[in-house]
């Protein structure tokens, strides 16, 4: 029988908060502050913080940390955002809704609805997808190794898969360079992950690679741009 016990919640030292992924062992987000490597190395190292138009593809939405980071970014510029994100092992929307709790993006209408239309359907379903104003959010409830994923379309990759050691499927050289080829021109990738293994697999698959300083318990994390 599967255990269906909610993953612990932890608070972390900025005040936000993650979960704990008991099939890795491992939490979704930074156990140093949630938000502030949601904010560092995906939405800034993307760039997508002050993009007019953001197009998000995602590998593991998780408990919807970056994806509410991004929807509150959007909504306070008033940008249009389109983000889809492959979750093959979607946490209970109660846990999704106790680490939002009082958190940036928790009050935003997109994330309200995402909620009560994952209560309704969540991993019993092929997916969702879910508009409100100008933003908009797919989420596939199926293994991402294996699905059609968008040509040319992402204007920023969020690689925030479990890590490699536990999940090492998201990091081969073979995968990594799928996902090259679902960035728009100019689109920027994003990883927390510095590991020697994942950024010569990045420059492989004819992206640019650049390391910048880590978020807080991190030395390094990667950015890498497909040219135009």
């Amino acid at each position: 029988m599967p255990d269906t016990t909610p993953p612990p919640i932890l608070v972390t030292p900025d005040g936000s908060r993650t979960a704990l992924n008991t099939r890795f062992g491992e939490a979704y987000g930074s156990r140093h502050g949630a938000a502030a490597q949601a904010h560092h190395v995906f939405l800034e190292g993307t760039g997508t913080h002050e993009h007019p138009a953001p197009r998000v593809l995602e590998i593991g939405f998780g408990v919807g940390v970056n994806f509410r980071a991004t929807l509150e970014s959007a909504a306070r510029r008033g940008a249009a955002l389109d983000y889809l994100a492959f979750e093959f092992d979607p946490a209970p929307a109660g846990v999704l809704r106790e680490v939002a709790m009082g958190g940036e993006g928790a009050a935003q209408p997109l994330w309200a609805a995402l909620l009560e239309a994952w209560t309704d359907a969540g991993a019993s379903s092929a997916g969702l997808d879910v508009w409100r104003g100008a933003a908009r959010v797919r989420v596939h409830f199926q293994d991402v190794l294996s699905a059609e994923l968008p040509r040319g379309w992402a204007t920023a990759l969020y690689l925030d898969g479990f890590s490699p050691a536990v999940n090492p499927e998201v990091w081969t050289p073979e995968f990594v360079a799928r996902l090259s080829g679902t960035l728009a021109p100019g689109g920027v990738l994003a990883t927390y992950s510095a590991a020697g293994h994942v950024r010569r697999s990045l420059q492989a698959a004819g992206l640019r690679v650049e390391r910048r300083p880590g978020a807080p318990g991190k030395r390094e994390c990667l950015r890498a741009v497909r040219e135009a």
